[in-house]
């Protein structure tokens, strides 16, 4: 995959955090990128806790917006 550093997920730059009341806050490289509220959060954390470590990586990367902005090189 990609090199660390690099833009990729092997580094696990995402990290997330559930506040006392209730929000999810998700993190990447240490600067919150979004605050999940409510039924967001409820989702999020239901579908996380199932996943694998890259999994989990991905669905923080789709949460945040930023995993595909369509100008992404094709094959």
């Amino acid at each position: 995959m990609n090199a660390p550093g690099r833009g990729g997920l092997d580094d696990a730059p995402y990290s997330y955090r559930r506040s006392s009341d209730g929000k999810v806050l998700i993190s990447w490289r240490g600067r919150r990128a979004i605050v999940l509220t409510g039924r967001d959060a409820t989702k999020f954390l239901s579908r996380i806790v199932a996943l694998n470590p890259p999994g989990r990586q991905l669905a923080m990367a789709k949460a945040t917006g930023n995993f595909k902005r369509g100008n992404e090189k094709s094959g």
